[in-house]
């Protein structure tokens, strides 16, 4: 049985988290290997957890498994930059227009404080800490939407749009962008939202082919 841990988290949902940020905030790049024995070294658990951990992350399209081998970090292609783009363009901007019509003061209040985070950290230089909140961000406006069906469809890709915010270099520029989008928001303004989510998603999307292209040709 999977041990809990200091405040009553699993310990393969802890390993999970771990492991998720890792990958998403860049600390495990694509094509590392994910050793089970050293991850359980690392972070001092069974090698249990660490292989539901990984078994969830497979789930989550960020690790792929390899029979008879090592799992790794998924590389992600240019392709699968623009699947995803594809769905979540009319899913995230449905979203953004029922947050706009349906969002109350308290709602705004923490997106209000998931914006100022971002902020400060992308012109502090903390590049973790503003691409974290960017995150939030994204995830306080679905909840603000109040869609049910529409949050299980973002959560099938959401730790992929998490690792897609960790590859935006430009912190400052997307913190910006996103106070735009937070105006029209609490505006009620879908009609401008409409337009600049879209826009939004198409920058991130061209900052992470640019990332991926640069990546491959490193390697060649």
């Amino acid at each position: 049985m999977t041990g809990l841990g200091a405040v009553g988290e699993l310990e393969s949902a802890r390993v999970t988290r771990i492991l998720r940020d890792d990958i998403v905030l860049g600390r495990r790049l694509p094509g590392t290997k994910l050793i089970e024995r050293d991850i359980a070294a690392e972070l001092h658990v069974s090698r249990l957890p660490v292989r539901e951990a990984i078994r969830a992350l497979v789930a989550e399209g960020v690790v792929v498994a390899r029979p008879r081998s090592w799992a790794v970090v998924r590389e992600f292609t240019v392709r699968d930059l623009y699947d995803l783009s594809e769905v979540r363009e009319s899913v995230e901007t449905l979203i953004f227009v029922f947050a706009a019509e349906r969002h109350d003061d308290s709602g705004i209040e923490r997106l209000r404080a998931a914006l100022e985070r971002e902020e400060s950290a992308a012109h502090a230089g903390d590049t973790e800490a503003a691409r974290i909140a960017a995150g939030r961000f994204h995830e306080i406006v679905s909840e603000l939407a109040g869609n049910e069906m529409l949050d299980e469809l973002i959560r099938v890709f959401i730790t992929r749009l998490q690792w897609l915010f960790g590859q935006h270099d430009d912190l400052v520029a997307m913190a910006a962008e996103h106070r735009i989008i937070f105006d029209a928001l609490i505006a009620r303004d879908v009609d401008a939202l409409r337009v600049l989510v879209p826009r939004h998603l198409a920058a991130g999307r061209a900052t992470a082919e640019r990332v991926l292209l640069a990546r491959a040709a490193s390697s060649d």
